[in-house]
């Protein structure tokens, strides 16, 4: 039988599983479970930002486009590791990751008048998706999914993003600061590019209470006289 490659959210779930049956200290297994999701989103993130060096470009060397590079790989890299350095005469940015392992060092080059013109990719649209959790379905969330996603696909993929920010260095951090680990507060703090990467959308980050909709009825003379 040909044998299969499982996929990233597999693998973290068979963890998941097997961690606390051969780990008796929850808090250990626990803390493993969350290393080995930190260095897994650490090598995406990596890939992402290697592709788009080879793939694409600054549109200029302006410098509120460098103070964004360097807070958008600041938020995901710590602003304490990176480092990037514009370099007008070669028209390219140099940027170095130093993590503890190890350190990445790429050029990022800035869009020439010459570069052929790339159509964006045309994404499907945005649906409604409200979402209620089974303690309080009063409460709605209104988030959107993809139009190309469906409920099921949508709900799995709000699972994985929930699971995904409890484990970043932003949601350990709300959890080191006693902030209750609750659907509520991921919601209010989750950032958007984690849900849009996942094909979802955000809002609002307050719930609305469900309403059951009252019709009035129809206004003296509004109705038609039939001949």
């Amino acid at each position: 039988m040909k044998s299969k490659n499982i996929t990233e959210t597999q693998f973290m779930s068979l963890l998941q599983k097997v961690l606390p049956e051969t780990i008796k200290d929850s808090r250990l297994a626990t803390a493993l479970y969350e290393r080995v999701a930190q260095e897994l989103r650490l090598l995406r993130s990596l890939e992402r930002f290697e592709k788009f060096c080879a793939e694409g470009a600054l549109p200029d060397l302006e410098p509120a486009t460098v103070k964004n590079l360097q807070h958008d790989l600041g938020t995901t890299f710590g602003d304490e590791n990176v480092s990037v350095t514009p370099d007008e005469e070669a028209k390219s940015v140099e940027v170095e990751i130093a993590l503890p392992d190890r350190t990445v060092t790429t050029k990022l080059r800035v869009a020439s008048p010459d570069d052929p013109v790339v159509e964006e990719e045309v994404k499907a649209p945005y649906v409604a998706f409200p979402v209620a959790l089974p303690e309080d379905a009063d409460l709605l969330w209104i988030l959107g999914r993809r139009e190309n996603i469906g409920p099921d696909e949508a709900a799995r993929a709000l699972a994985g993003a929930e699971e995904e920010f409890w484990a970043s260095k932003a949601g350990l951090q709300l959890q080191k600061d006693r902030v209750e680990r609750s659907f509520a507060e991921f919601v209010a703090n989750v950032p958007a590019g984690m849900l849009a990467d996942r094909g979802l959308k955000r809002h609002y980050k307050e719930p609305e209470t469900r309403r059951t909709l009252t019709r009035l009825p129809p206004a003296a003379g509004t109705h038609k006289s039939q001949a």
